[in-house]
């Protein structure tokens, strides 16, 4: 078991750890204020508000894999902000199905940045990582969780890759500045 666990920390410093754990405690936070006023509009339409809000959702993974260059990074953002929100249930809504809508779109965007050969280290790798994960995320929710039928489902993909587009956007101008401030090394 001890093994295991290092082997899929293995290559991460203290300090990208570090960063892990403070962008995905970020994430859940600004999730769910995001969340809470997007679903306000997406509710009635029967939208997940996911599907609005997952470019702010899902750029805190790109950017974890932005600062520490490690694409593995996405995975673990993912799956702590899992962890976190199945342990405080007013941050979501989707019982233990909350395992797979996190943390899938890590894993997609890792797989994507792999076959891309990208780690979050230019625009437009960024725009489409958050727009692979949001596509991930609504195609989860909308399919398994809420199962809608196909016209709101479209809806909500085609709002999915719109809001991850700009959400990766986001997340390569914050990376930018981050680095430029030195604030990572």
């Amino acid at each position: 078991m001890a093994k295991a666990r290092r082997s899929l920390l293995a290559g991460f410093t203290i300090l990208d750890l570090v960063v892990i754990t403070v962008l995905s405690a970020l994430g859940v936070a600004v999730g769910g204020i995001v969340g809470l006023l997007v679903r306000f509009v997406t509710g009635p339409l029967m939208i997940p508000g996911g599907a609005v809000a997952g470019g702010i959702y899902f750029m805190f993974l790109v950017l974890a894999v932005a600062l520490t260059g490690k694409k593995s990074a996405a995975v673990l953002v993912g799956a702590l902000q899992a962890i976190m929100v199945i342990v405080m249930p007013w941050a979501g809504n989707h019982g233990i199905a909350t395992i797979l809508t996190y943390t899938a779109p890590g894993v997609a965007i890792f797989l994507f940045l792999l076959i891309m050969r990208h780690n979050g280290c230019c625009k437009l790798c960024c725009f489409f990582a958050v727009m692979v994960a949001n596509l991930t995320g609504v195609a989860l929710v909308s399919g398994v969780v809420m199962q809608l039928p196909l016209v709101p489902m479209l809806l909500g993909l085609t709002l999915g890759a719109l809001s991850g587009g700009l959400g990766g956007l986001l997340t390569w101008s914050l990376a930018k500045q981050l680095k430029k401030l030195e604030v990572i090394k």
